[in-house]
């Protein structure tokens, strides 16, 4: 039997989802990065109907395999990734006791050897200082300046649903309190799903802070096949926002919600 873990909100641990689609090259990598982070005791990769090896090189890499038969997109790889979590919480119970849900740290598959610097998005979760904690790049931010069609649509959708304007809206590197994901569920689809994630934790009156960690992904070019997910990108933004501009705001009280207030934290 494991042994339980404390109960305070650093004693939860960590569990790491990775949506991954057709990155045998990569995840491998990734999840043995992601295994020397502080507090984490589970990886869970979601292979989003990969047709190479992505699922072999994940086992083989230490992970825990959830498999999709068709690709079905990032959000319901989240979806899938955070149920699998749930479910071998489950199996873990113990007759002492239940565990404390451990807290999500969602990665790309992509990361590579960098994910070994996602610690700092770790910290204000863990310490209880907020409920999601969404990584700046800092090469994205030299690169990109936020000048991208995309990110502004997101940027600004953000804003004018919560009043907070994130930095680096469609960054996937999050963690967050299983009550923070389960207040966002059901997650947007596709790429919209951390437009719609933030959105959602915030008007669900929860902290939001985003940290400047030293994390790295494959830059998306400018060809054809690039310019073609960009679109993709935009147009499951939009949808995201559109679906949230018909839902109620809700919110806390006023004083709750003005002690729990969104900011941004550096590294």
């Amino acid at each position: 039997m494991a042994p339980r873990r404390g109960d305070g909100p650093e004693a939860a641990g960590i569990a790491v989802v990775i949506a991954a689609k057709d990155e045998e090259a990569r995840v491998g990598r990734t999840v043995a990065a992601a295994r020397a982070l502080p507090g984490v005791d589970l990886i869970v990769v979601v292979d989003d109907g990969s047709a190479d090896r992505t699922s072999e090189v994940a086992l083989e890499a230490g992970a825990r395999v959830l498999r999709h038969s068709r690709n079905r997109g990032k959000g319901a790889a989240m979806e899938t990734g955070a149920e699998g979590v749930r479910l071998i919480e489950e199996h873990e119970e113990g007759a002492d006791g239940i565990r404390p849900a451990r807290h999500l740290l969602f990665l790309d598959a992509d990361l590579e050897s960098t994910a070994a610097g996602a610690a700092p998005l770790l910290e204000p979760v863990a310490e209880g200082k907020a409920d999601m904690a969404i990584a700046l790049f800092p090469a994205t931010r030299l690169r990109l300046g936020g000048q991208g069609f995309v990110v502004r649509l997101a940027r600004g959708g953000v804003r004018r649903a919560t009043g907070w304007e994130p930095e680096q809206p469609l960054n996937g590197q999050r963690c967050i309190t299983r009550a923070a994901f389960e207040a966002a569920r059901p997650l947007a689809p596709g790429f919209g799903v951390e437009t719609g994630l933030t959105i959602d934790v915030l008007r669900a009156g929860l902290r939001v802070v985003e940290v400047e960690v030293p994390l790295e992904h494959r830059a998306t070019g400018t060809d054809l096949r690039a310019q073609l997910h960009r679109a993709h990108q935009f147009v499951d933004v939009l949808r995201a926002l559109t679906t949230r501009e018909l839902r109620p705001t809700v919110r806390r009280a006023l004083s709750g919600a003005r002690d729990r207030a969104p900011g941004r934290r550096r590294g």
